[in-house]
């Protein structure tokens, strides 16, 4: 390890969502913008070892890394806040964990000992916490969000971990950042900070004493209601930080440094380093802020009652929304709404049109219908892993006439023009066995996307086992669909579009998890223009009037 690696540690108290993790991706920005390396940490204290089978319902998205882990969607916001490439140790989850020292055991590892929560999986822990800075000297600030809030059971191994870390590495190493929620209590008309007691009060109980506290609410903290903090949680009064609720979390990391927050963190860790650069970020945070236009895209997914299953879908609309100088109205379409409805009266209106990825039968035949309604139509379109393979599926029906589908949801379909990969044929668990992670693709010259990247090469993250099928190749290309990006080897499509069209591509790859606000992602960014052109165009302009006229 690094004798010159700080660790700060972020925890939730009360209730959950109340934003540890844009918390955490705002201190990571402002101690980089500091001229800080600085890596973050997800520690989640379920006993799945990924968030990949679990239902998108219960857990949001799954956030692909590009060595192929399966995480936490806050891994997404440490990514677009801080610029940075994270990795599978940067999410950890207490299956994981209690699956290596399981294995560990099982070897004869302990020597016969008996194995128990302390020390062993608090070892484990520590391990996991310390690892990005034993594998990187040049790693200034280890920040690592535990996941949950204080008091529940299944957390309090990874709180006494990094009590114990603070013990072993030295105060002075070690720093606790406590976000926790201050109340408005509308029929008292006061902030009440007893939530915030209670919560600091557990934590005290476990052996940590919180350094900062971020207190999110919906109400300016006045000087009575911060001295009151400090005193009852024993926490300097300037380190009782006001979060709160804003229009765009891009604001949060503005929002903390005008409160001090950044410059309290070197302070108590005893760092030495420049003041930070926010011109860019201000920048940012402006053009989302105060856009000139409004489109409305459409996302025809069947995940949409909890919209945290599309978060980096989301977030990469906000970025090129900004960098056309708009903002992005997204309408959630429900797909097998589209299947009882039909796709004339669910997109009506609409701009741009996304259909993005997803698993199972459910919603598909709506997905094909709203593929089926942008390309018949001239909508802008852009396909996204599923997405893509609706694509192929309604092209090869409608255009050249197949009777196709995916063995995905019918083994026995006549034409599987989207087919399983071989190499997955005789895969049998579901954790971890996809084509996972960056992988590289050639561009086609001349191409729509050889437009929009200005490169004939990239490299994308996956995460899908079905794979356009390559004995159809020939009769789609025959009858106008590009394959305008292939892996290398040219066996596997990555992207493919239509010429005869204002605005139709598709990949197999996620370009979400890519997408940066510093950098819109080159797919979501000509969705937006297109979508642009296309309000103002005369199609579009006949369309609004026939909104306006109902």
């Amino acid at each position: 390890m690094s004798g010159n690696t700080k660790y700060i540690f972020v925890t939730g108290g009360v209730v959950s969502s109340l934003g540890k993790g844009i918390a955490a991706s705002s201190l990571g920005l402002l101690l980089k913008q500091r001229g800080l390396n600085v890596v973050l940490q997800k520690f989640d204290p379920y006993l799945n070892v990924d968030p990949g089978t679990m239902s998108p319902f219960q857990h949001g998205e799954v956030f692909v890394t590009d060595d192929g882990a399966e995480t936490d969607l806050d891994l997404g916001h440490y990514e677009r806040f801080t610029d940075k490439n994270l990795s599978q140790k940067s999410n950890v989850t207490t299956g994981q964990v209690y699956e290596a020292v399981i294995n560990r055991e099982r070897e004869g590892g302990y020597l016969g000992r008996t194995v128990q929560v302390i020390p062993h999986i608090t070892d484990e822990i520590k391990t996991r916490i310390m690892r990005a800075a034993d594998e990187d000297s040049d790693i200034d600030i280890v920040i690592t969000e535990i996941g949950g809030t204080t008091g529940d059971i299944e957390g309090l191994p990874f709180l006494e971990a990094i009590r114990q870390l603070s013990f072993e590495l030295g105060k002075q190493n070690v720093l606790y950042v406590h976000l926790t929620l201050v109340p408005y209590i509308k029929a008292a008309h006061e902030i009440k900070t007893k939530p915030t007691q209670h919560s600091v009060r557990d934590l005290r109980e476990i052996g940590i004493q919180p350094d900062i506290l971020l207190c999110r609410s919906e109400r300016p903290l006045e000087d009575e209601v911060r001295n009151k903090i400090s005193l009852f949680c024993n926490v300097e009064k300037e380190a009782v930080i006001e979060a709160l609720d804003a229009d765009s979390i891009y604001e949060v990391p503005l929002r903390f440094n005008k409160e001090g927050l950044d410059k309290i963190v070197i302070t108590k860790l005893g760092i030495d380093c420049n003041e930070p650069d926010l011109s860019q970020w201000e920048e940012i945070v402006r053009r989302i802020k105060a856009p000139s236009e409004v489109v409305e895209i459409a996302v025809c997914g069947k995940y949409i009652h909890l919209v945290d299953a599309y978060k980096s879908i989301i977030e990469s609309f906000i970025h090129a929304g900004a960098a056309n100088a708009v903002r992005v109205n997204i309408k959630w379409v429900n797909a097998e709404r589209v299947e009882e409805d039909g796709a004339t009266e669910c997109f009506a209106g609409v701009d741009g049109v996304l259909v993005p990825g997803g698993f199972g039968d459910r919603g598909i035949e709506g997905k094909i219908l709203a593929v089926k309604h942008a390309r018949e139509n001239g909508i802008p379109m852009l396909g996204i892993c599923l997405g893509l393979q609706c694509a192929v599926i309604e092209f090869a029906r409608n255009v050249c006439g197949l009777d196709a589908g995916s063995s995905e949801f019918n083994p026995d379909i006549e034409h599987p023009v989207i087919d399983l990969m071989l190499e997955q044929r005789s895969k049998s668990k579901m954790g971890g066995t996809m084509r996972l992670g960056s992988y590289p693709c050639e561009i086609k010259k001349g191409s729509l996307a050889e437009k929009l990247y200005g490169s004939l090469k990239t490299s994308e993250r996956h995460r899908h086992r079905w794979e356009v099928n390559n004995n159809y190749r020939k009769i789609l290309s025959e009858n106008g669909l590009i394959f305008s990006g292939l892996s290398p080897d040219g066996n596997l499509v990555e992207l493919i579009e239509l010429q005869s069209h204002p605005f139709f591509i598709a990949s197999q790859f996620h370009p979400e998890f890519k997408s940066r606000p510093q950098k819109a992602h080159p797919l979501f960014k000509g969705l937006v223009k297109a979508a642009i052109e296309h309000s103002v165009s005369p199609a579009g302009k006949v369309r609004q009037k026939m909104e306006q006229d109902k």
